[in-house]
């Protein structure tokens, strides 16, 4: 083969990109993960919905040992040879062994959630700004609050939070505004969706996805919530 045949195979071919992770529970990372997973699977929930990650290992020489509830797991993804993303700490709440053959799943949620998040509050808020009322919330949390710079100065003349939990009266607000608010790494976001930009106003990068970018597809189109007429 010569050298210019060499240089266009090389020209027409994409390196293929293998995907990569880790996985570090309590700040250091699990060993031994790699050669036995099955699968992971991240679910990034929008709103006051816990994201979750369920994480399944081969455990067929029985040598896995169980992992506490409510041990802390921080997981990063990306592809090999590139830095790779934190995707966020959760907190182990089930765990499941099955087989043969062996296996061991164990689910987590968001550890950016917490049980105060639902306690129910009496306020009212008179002649203030959005940014100041999320600002608020966020900081009886020790989160840090993210606004989209097009709705920080919406002014906010009076609205009552009766018997009301914190995250239930920012939903209420986001929803008469068109926006979405929710919690991710400490931060708490509320924020306009599909704008291409960043709470910071910022524009987001983006890029093609196309058939060659994975191993498999699949699409989908049904009628359930279409109808002709109603009979009575």
């Amino acid at each position: 083969m010569t050298d210019t045949t060499m240089q266009l195979l090389s020209q027409g071919t994409d390196p293929v990109k293998m995907p990569d992770f880790d996985i570090l529970a309590e700040g250091k990372t699990l060993s031994g993960v790699a050669e036995r997973l099955m699968s992971l699977s991240l679910t990034d929930n929008r709103g006051f919905e816990a994201d979750q990650l369920t994480i399944t290992l081969d455990d067929a020489d029985g040598q896995l040992q169980l992992p506490p509830r409510g041990a802390r797991l921080t997981v990063l993804i990306g592809w090999k040879g590139e830095p790779l993303t934190e995707k966020g700490t959760y907190i182990v709440d089930e765990i499941a062994h099955e087989g043969p053959p062996d296996r061991l799943t164990v689910s987590a949620r968001s550890a950016d959630f917490r049980d105060e998040f639902n306690v129910k509050r009496e306020v009212s808020w008179h002649d203030v700004t959005l940014e100041r009322v999320v600002s608020a919330i966020a900081h009886r949390y020790g989160l840090k609050p993210q606004i989209s710079e097009m709705l920080m100065d919406i002014e906010i003349d009076h609205a009552d939070q009766t018997e009301e939990s914190d995250m239930s009266f920012l939903t209420r607000m986001a929803e008469m505004l068109g926006a979405i608010t929710t919690v991710k790494s400490g931060n708490l976001l509320f924020i306009m969706p599909g704008g291409g930009v960043n709470a910071q106003g910022q524009p987001l990068p983006s890029f093609a996805i196309t058939r060659s970018s994975g191993d498999r597809h699949q699409f989908r189109i049904a009628d359930r919530e279409a109808y002709t007429g109603v009979r009575a």
